[in-house]
């Protein structure tokens, strides 16, 4: 099978170069050396390894894919780039078919679905794409809808930790939120502690140095109403090397969607899993 032609968008972003770096040797992919960035990014270039990325700007994005498109014929977008580009970036890769893996969280989540399920490719679109932590997703929601008010009248608290530079709340604790309301909790996600501090990151949670620029810590506490019992949820992640394998699992999933004429169809972690 030849490799899957993909482009890393949001480089020279720290996630966008971990995912770049664990994919860019690997057989079941051919990373094109091209990426989307922001407007706030003056190169013009960046380096993966030994393979230098050109970085193309929002006011050349038009005009550069298309050619692209003619030079490589349809390839598999991977979107790491910032909350508020999201959707943008989703219209964009419709307007131009391009199937896409969103790893990129925030924005209108709602609206995403809208804008793949009316055009006429396909994505694989997820708050997290760690496979362990997703598996862990799908089992509260098998709890949520297995159990529902198996947790009624608890009050539950939820802390996320992530490195300064992540501008939104956690969409995994946000996905995790919504299950244990379908077990009968009452808790809004407006209400989950975000922590950006890397003093408080290092004092409080202990979360080592090494990490501080890039980790993932959550912990859901659940409290019985008398407080006599307590039920305690945590997964804590150090640096981003999980998430590559993860992204490139929806990266073949999504091949053999796109192989097989789906078109309009949103995929989530878990039809990658299933798959």
């Amino acid at each position: 099978m030849a490799p899957i032609p993909i482009m890393i968008n949001g480089l020279p972003g720290n996630v966008a170069s971990v995912i770049a770096r664990h994919l860019a040797g690997d057989f079941h992919v051919h990373l094109l050396p091209h990426s989307l960035t922001g407007p706030e990014i003056d190169a013009d270039q960046t380096e993966i390894g030994d393979l230098p990325v050109e970085l193309i700007h929002p006011d050349q994005r038009e005009a550069r894919m298309a050619a692209l498109i003619r030079q490589y014929g349809r390839f598999i977008s991977v979107d790491y780039t910032h909350p508020t580009a999201v959707n943008a970036n989703a219209a964009f890769y419709c307007r131009h078919h391009l199937p896409f893996v969103m790893g990129t969280t925030g924005g209108d989540r709602e609206a995403l679905v809208r804008e793949v399920a009316a055009s006429d490719t396909c994505a694989v679109i997820a708050p997290n794409m760690a496979k362990q932590i997703v598996g862990f997703q799908a089992m509260m929601d098998y709890a949520a809808s297995t159990f529902p008010g198996l947790f009624s009248g608890y009050t539950l608290s939820v802390e996320e930790s992530h490195q300064a530079g992540k501008a939104d709340t956690s969409g995994t604790a946000r996905a995790v939120v919504k299950s244990f309301n379908g077990m009968g909790v009452v808790f809004s996600p407006e209400d989950i502690v975000k922590e950006r501090d890397p003093v408080i990151q290092r004092e409080k949670w202990g979360i080592p140095d090494a990490y501080l620029s890039g980790h993932g810590w959550h912990t859901y506490r659940l409290t019985s109403p008398d407080k006599t019992v307590v039920f305690e949820f945590r997964h804590n992640v150090n640096g981003r090397d999980i998430y590559a394998g993860g992204t490139l699992d929806a990266i073949c999933f999504l091949k053999k969607q796109v192989d097989a004429g789906e078109k309009g169809k949103v995929f989530t972690m878990i039809d990658v899993l299933k798959g």
